[in-house]
């Protein structure tokens, strides 16, 4: 009812926008624009790895020791995920594979995807979608088996 006491005039239904509005929008933006944020955490990425290339987590002092690993003697999965990274800025993939296997394979998908995404930004695409949450589960089964195998006596190959 309203301020008179009649009953108040039905709403309208609200109107949705076309499907395709936002691929418009994002297409009408210029190409510094679009490329953006994929840019931005490039660099942010890009500096992450230049610093811990240049420290070198191998000397005492600089980085924090895994408080997994110091309260239980347990890799996680992200143990030698720095000394991995170091091994990578500096070319010794061998070594990097040796530290972190999982983190590899982790920069490797980061930068596959990251070149999709700036791809279809500069050519003003959506980016892509995410995982279904079977692909979700899956990652999560494979970071769970890694972990596992890892602590195991026969996984010790894939320690740091």
């Amino acid at each position: 009812m309203n301020a008179s006491g009649r009953p108040a005039p039905p709403r309208a239904p609200a109107r949705r926008p076309a499907p395709l509005a936002p691929v418009r929008r994002l297409a009408s933006r210029g190409p510094v624009r679009r490329l953006a944020v994929p840019v931005a955490l490039l660099a942010a990425v890009a500096g992450a790895f230049a610093y811990v290339g240049a420290v070198d987590p191998d000397e005492p002092g600089h980085y924090p020791v895994c408080p997994l690993y110091r309260l239980t003697g347990l890799y996680c999965p992200g143990c030698g995920g720095l000394r991995g990274a170091h091994a990578l800025v500096h070319g010794d993939l061998l070594t990097a594979l040796r530290d972190n296997a999982l983190g590899v394979a982790g920069a490797l998908g980061f930068a596959v995807l990251w070149t999709l995404w700036a791809a279809r930004a500069a050519r003003g695409r959506p980016p892509l979608p995410g995982l279904p949450p079977a692909g979700l589960w899956a990652a999560g089964a494979l970071v769970l088996v890694f972990t596992v195998v890892r602590n195991l006596p026969f996984g010790g190959w894939l320690r740091p």
